[in-house]
């Protein structure tokens, strides 16, 4: 059943027989189709209903999911009780925040997490590209994808969490073929590598960022989370002479990330004899914390101790070991709290280059769900104080043209 659009609560509980065209409700359509009482019935779409002065179905549907009532369902048509509790309704949804309260409360949440990388290239190759091969009349046994052409389409032509833009990509790449093909007036046998991808979808579209090395003060790799997967994050932070206490936030953070990075800043000034910081620095220079990206909006306490480490970088001058990456949400009094998306944020770790990663300590069950072949490379560090962060982080270099913080004291 398609809710897609739905806006009548008679399409859910059916016409009174009294008025013209009267029918039953879609409930029991599908149970008439499905020629059995114990069906499974997929509600799809259902954050899209809609509601108008000819009723609320979202509110019809909570008697069909309440276990304790859909024994006794009445269908307005058939004007009798039907029990529907032998019936296993699933619902799908993209955005769980439309949807209303006490219907989301009868229902069991299952979230589908996007597909990665790997996920990807085994339905391309096993199912999309014999697909595609079909729709546009080619013959299988003449084209060959090899694996880094794959996931050459998936990182460059696409973001998303699903493979439909990857189905398209596939899809363009056979017209063109079939093209060639007509062309010529046979079929030759075709390995499609990372160059002919390009010569058949033209310049890539996105980029993913690539680990930048730890030759600045103040640049940390942090993990994000997004709606299509794991991205690696560069947090920036420049000191410039000034009266100080000026903080600066560019990046187009949310109210979140900019608290978080004030509550770096505070505890390292509450502690910055324990990191060997000159407190001078905060009266006499100005800071600005930038994170790359601009047009992109950026949200979430994942970025906690990542500022920490580049404010603790830029003020000491010391170099961020190298091939390091972190994420966690900070306190105030130096606590280290978990975060969710660590198999997406970890995939995009491994994707970059990145050896090593800080987590909290309790993210470690989360690290113990993972199927080690995607944890192979990777050494894991579990925190539960900022103090383990920057001894973990910083190493005792300091990096090339390190600013000097000698400040003159007026007689």
């Amino acid at each position: 059943m398609s809710l897609g659009g739905v806006h009548d609560e008679a399409e859910i509980r059916g016409h009174r027989k009294t008025y013209i065209g009267a029918m039953p409700g879609r409930i029991i359509k599908s149970l008439i189709k499905a020629e059995s009482s114990n069906p499974v019935i997929i509600l799809d779409e259902i954050d899209k209903l809609g509601s108008d002065h000819r009723g609320d179905p979202s509110s019809a549907l909570l008697e069909v999911l309440d276990p304790e009532q859909n024994n006794t369902f009445h269908d307005n048509y058939i004007d009798t009780d039907y029990d529907l509790s032998k019936v296993l309704f699933i619902a799908t949804a993209n955005n769980i925040s439309t949807i209303p309260a006490p219907l989301l409360d009868r229902m069991e949440l299952i979230e589908v997490t996007g597909y990665i990388t790997e996920e990807k290239v085994e339905i391309a190759k096993r199912h999309l590209i014999p697909k595609e091969i079909n729709n546009c009349g080619l013959n299988k046994d003449n084209i060959k994808f090899s694996k880094t052409a794959i996931e050459y389409i998936i990182e460059n032509y696409t973001r998303e969490s699903g493979v439909r833009e990857l189905e398209k990509k596939i899809n363009k790449i056979m017209r063109k073929l079939a093209l060639r093909f007509a062309k010529t007036g046979e079929q030759t046998a075709i390995n499609i590598k990372v160059s002919d991808v390009e010569e058949l979808l033209g310049t890539p579209i996105f980029s993913r960022d690539k680990y930048q090395g730890n030759e600045y003060a103040g640049v940390v790799t942090g993990l994000a989370w997004t709606a299509v997967g794991g991205e690696i994050l560069f947090v920036e932070t420049s000191l410039s002479k000034g009266k100080g206490s000026q903080l600066t936030l560019t990046g187009n953070l949310g109210d979140v990330m900019k608290e978080s990075a004030m509550l770096a800043l505070e505890y390292l000034r509450s502690h910055a004899s324990l990191f060997d910081i000159n407190e001078a620095i905060f009266d006499n220079w100005n800071i600005h914390i930038h994170v790359p990206e601009g047009a992109i909006p950026k949200d979430g306490p994942s970025a906690g101790i990542t500022m920490v480490t580049s404010l603790a970088s830029a003020f000491t001058q010391r170099k961020v070991k190298d091939k390091l990456a972190m994420t966690g949400e900070i306190t105030l009094r130096g606590k280290v709290l978990p975060v969710g998306g660590i198999k997406e944020k970890i995939l995009a770790a491994k994707r970059a280059g990145i050896k090593d990663i800080i987590l909290c300590d309790e993210n470690k069950k989360d690290i113990e769900e993972i199927l080690p072949i995607y944890l192979e490379g990777l050494t894991f560090h579990y925190v539960s104080d900022i103090k383990e962060v920057i001894k973990l982080a910083l190493t005792e270099d300091k990096v090339k043209d390190a600013i000097d913080f000698k400040i003159k004291k007026e007689k």
